[in-house]
């Protein structure tokens, strides 16, 4: 099947013990903040992802594709109730479960410097231009785990999809990027194996927004690879943990 080509020809002699790798549960870990509260689990990759942002009490912070709330939950935590989270999710269905999260699972003080909005990504750089201190963005994109264990997705997976998702990554990202204010910080991440949905597309954006240069992203969880502009945390590397992708760039003063 072409999913299978596709990869193997990326991974090469690592791509069996990957693909095996892909096929478990992942490694989640417990999100837990108060007695009383539901706990929420999450990939120990993506909880790293969202504490790459560096977030601080008092940040201006945008989440901007937040649902299902995993992330959201790891910046709230960070923001200890000082500053502002937006959290935004254009889906409808995706929108409700985020609230649910945030509302089950976080103390109300906590909760109070939260802003569930539905805009489109896109948007978010021509109509809140240089708004936040940081910004994550949590593309969507190709879950290749996700159709890896969907027989339906599997079957109607192509390589033009890849290209398509990773036109549509770089056009939120250029958003968040131009949402971002001078000195601030973007985590631009993905759950996607390609290069091509990953340093690519910030490859692309370093070209297209000057102001913009990566940073190394320090302390990595066991079994990280680093990329070009990134961190690749795949599971057969790091004991079930992933796939998740994320780059940190910086915006200039």
């Amino acid at each position: 099947m072409e999913f299978f080509d596709y990869y193997e020809k990326l991974f090469g002699d690592r791509w069996p013990a990957l693909l095996e790798s892909l096929k478990g549960e992942g490694c989640a870990t417990e999100l837990r903040f108060a007695e009383g509260l539901e706990p929420y689990y999450l990939d120990e990759a993506s909880v790293f992802a969202a504490k790459a942002l560096g977030v601080v009490p008092g940040d201006d912070v945008l989440d901007m594709c937040a649902a299902p709330g995993g992330k959201t939950l790891v910046i709230a935590s960070l923001l200890k109730g000082e500053g502002s989270l937006q959290s935004n999710d254009r889906s409808p269905d995706r929108r409700l479960r985020l609230q649910h999260v945030i509302e089950n699972s976080l103390p109300e003080s906590w909760r109070s410097v939260i802003k569930v909005t539905g805009y489109d990504g896109m948007k978010f750089g021509l109509h809140k231009k240089e708004c936040f201190d940081k910004v994550l963005l949590d593309a969507p994109c190709s879950s290749d785990r996700h159709v890896l264990n969907s027989p339906a997705h599997l079957e109607v997976w192509s390589a033009k999809r890849v290209k398509r998702l990773s036109v549509e990554q770089g056009a939120l990202l250029a958003s968040a990027v131009d949402a971002l204010k001078p000195g601030g910080t973007v985590v631009y991440g993905t759950c996607a194996l390609s290069p091509m949905e990953n340093d690519d597309v910030v490859r692309k954006i370093l070209k297209k927004r000057p102001a913009m240069r990566f940073e190394m992203i320090e302390d990595l969880l066991p079994g990280a690879d680093r990329t070009e502009f990134g961190v690749h945390i795949l599971p057969d590397h790091s004991a079930g943990r992933g796939p998740i992708y994320c780059a940190k760039l910086v915006k200039e003063k």
